[in-house]
């Protein structure tokens, strides 16, 4: 079974990006553009205090018609973070983000934060598993 620490250490992109709660949803917005990625860790300093998604920003500035120049980050992140440890097995975080509707997990090591993993992440590496599988299963058949 793969766990996270591998998951992290297979990822192309390693950079992880964050934003101050204080920051507005335009710079947010502007980070995710520029970077191709749906999703910001929210921190003040070293401490995880949000995740600012795209699904935050449609939900929370483009329906209820706010201004993305004046909101900040704090008024419309998901400050329930929901976190996993470099331990946790691909399974168990695929399990958690389909329970809770999730679709990025930040990864910390004793409360630091080392990683943020996607959804899209974990299938691959999923995928990568079944893979090995089946070739072992093909080889023990095979003789």
């Amino acid at each position: 079974m793969t766990i996270v620490a591998q998951v992290i250490k297979n990822k192309a992109e390693q950079d992880i990006f964050t934003i101050s709660p204080e920051a507005t949803v335009l710079e947010a917005i502007k980070i995710m553009a520029d970077k191709g990625i749906g999703a910001l860790v929210v921190a003040e300093g070293e401490k995880v205090v949000g995740i600012l998604s795209e699904r935050d920003y449609t939900r929370k500035v483009t329906l209820m018609e706010r201004s993305s120049y004046s909101t900040t980050v704090a008024e419309i992140m998901t400050s329930k973070v929901l976190t996993v440890s470099l331990n946790n097995t691909v399974e168990e975080c695929l399990q958690l983000m389909t329970d809770r509707h999730l679709r990025h997990l930040p990864v910390l090591d004793n409360e630091k934060l080392v990683g943020f993993i996607s959804i899209g992440d974990l299938v691959k590496a999923a995928m990568e598993d079944q893979k090995n599988l089946i070739e072992q299963l093909k080889q023990y058949i095979s003789g």
